[in-house]
């Protein structure tokens, strides 16, 4: 039998929090409640954790104290934050420390599911061998190189075009979440970071508009999906 992916959970609200618990367990994977951050840390120095969900306000210790104190233990593990806030500035806290999601409460359980499993698949990703080359359609891309080759006409991409036509190959035919992209590429996902991917991403459909079978889809409030009849690593 597969191990179950192994999740800390840290919730003071405890009806909440075993709620989530028995949720996730239902989902396949192994849940820790915890409902401080003291006992979380604990438990984290203890045990191999997959990924890691921390309630901003906790006693003991709070959800961001509790994220730098695992990040100097692990500093890979992925971090999801839960919080009632909403305010700019918890929000881009939680970025600086190196939290891979941030969910404001009230949220569906569904939706806290989803972007683990959107954090775990990326992870898994990552440790797979870098891909230098892409078939994309009738297109040949070289990461390296950052050129986009078609025929005999060869495209020389700047290198936030490649590092973004990477990213969406990397997640062909699946949803490239906006954020994501934002703070791999940018660092930072704010609005004029935002803006400037947009142009970017014309500036990829207008590179790739040589094969009419291969188009960049807006998904409406979560990211860009590459639609490609082929796209994977060319040996």
């Amino acid at each position: 039998m597969e191990d179950r992916m192994r999740i800390l959970l840290c919730e003071d609200d405890e009806n909440l929090g075993m709620l989530l618990r028995e949720y996730l367990q239902a989902k396949g994977y192994n849940a820790d409640l915890f409902v401080d951050g003291e006992s979380g840390y604990k438990a984290f120095l203890k045990g191999k954790y997959d990924i890691c969900v921390l309630d901003v306000m906790m006693p003991k210790k709070d959800g961001f104290t509790l994220a730098q104190e695992i990040r100097t233990v692990n500093s890979e593990v992925p971090i999801i934050f839960l919080t009632a806030k909403s305010l700019k500035d918890d929000i881009l806290e939680g970025f600086k420390l190196g939290a891979d999601d941030y969910i404001t409460k009230p949220f569906s359980m569904e939706e806290l599911v989803f972007r683990i499993e959107a954090i775990l698949r990326r992870v898994k990703g990552k440790k797979g061998k870098e891909v230098t080359t892409y078939k994309i359609g009738n297109f040949t891309f070289d990461t390296q190189k950052q050129t986009l080759m078609i025929g005999d006409k060869t495209t020389k991409l700047t290198t936030k075009e490649s590092e973004l036509l990477s990213l969406l190959c990397a997640h062909v035919n699946e949803i490239l979440e906006r954020n994501y992209a934002l703070k791999t590429i940018w660092i930072d996902d704010n609005y004029f970071n935002a803006r400037s991917m947009d142009v970017y991403i014309t500036k990829l459909r207008k590179h790739l508009k040589d094969d009419p079978a291969i188009e960049i889809i807006n998904i409406h409030g979560k990211g860009y999906k590459l639609i490609a009849p082929e796209a994977e690593a060319a040996k």
